[in-house]
């Protein structure tokens, strides 16, 4: 009796067990991403959310760098833990990544992304619902688009938006290579997460004021479709 329960446990382990190299690659990116969005947006739904008192701005940039870390660590052995369609263009760019790879890795990071906020939504929506009356605004001083998506300073140009998305993806990317390159310094090997964490520190911390350096196109992109269809609105892709 006991052998034959052993066989059915196995048996059941090696159905729901995923065999598609593929397929687990793309539920990494997925895991990933999703706890990127309800970690790092949650540093943000903390703050905004308590008017500052369980929050602000240095606990939103070392919770946000701390979540990509974390998110790292979750699926870097399985995927490499890009979490950031930016990251997976410029591995297949440069040759470290399959192009076949590329809309299953995307797509699954703007899906873990709206998943994400979607959660963090459902865990904050008592706290949403008593901020400013239930109201769901963009702008003003009881705003709280910005908590899932990056939105512009006033006086920011198109043009000044975009360079200045360009150029911090540029570094984003720049120390990441460098960081994976083994003719460099290199990492204490595990370390590599905490070390990218500090980078989005730094960068956060330097090229944020514009309008939040969001450098991934899945951690604003999706987060912000959510907010459209949860009652924030069609306005948050143009105010």
């Amino acid at each position: 009796m006991q052998p034959e329960m052993e066989r059915k446990k196995k048996s059941l382990k090696q159905r729901l067990v995923l065999k598609n190299t593929l397929a687990k690659e793309t539920l990494s990116e997925f895991l990933g991403t999703f706890i990127m969005i309800v970690l790092g947006c949650g540093s943000v739904a903390q703050a905004v959310l308590s008017r500052g008192h369980f929050g602000g701005i240095i606990t939103i940039n070392t919770g946000f760098s701390m979540a990509v870390a974390m998110a790292i660590y979750v699926s870097a052995g399985v995927s490499g833990g890009h979490i950031n369609p930016a990251v997976s263009f410029a591995l297949c760019l440069f040759g470290r990544m399959k192009w076949f790879k590329f809309p299953f890795y995307v797509g699954a990071q703007f899906l873990g992304a709206f998943a994400g906020a979607a959660t963090l939504f459902g865990i904050y929506y008592d706290a949403f619902m008593s901020f400013d009356g239930g109201k769901l605004l963009i702008v003003g001083e009881n705003a709280t688009a910005h908590i899932f998506a990056t939105y512009p300073a006033p006086y920011l140009s198109l043009v000044n938006a975009f360079a200045e998305q360009v150029v911090a993806t540029m570094f984003l990317l720049i120390v990441i290579f460098a960081i994976f390159d083994s003719r460099n310094l290199g990492v204490p090997r595990g370390l590599e997460p905490v070390v990218i964490g500090f980078l989005i520190v730094t960068i956060a911390s330097s090229l944020g004021m514009n309008s939040g350096c969001a450098m991934n196109p899945a951690r604003d992109l999706s987060p912000r479709l959510f907010t459209a269809l949860a009652g924030w609105g069609f306005e948050v892709f143009t105010d």
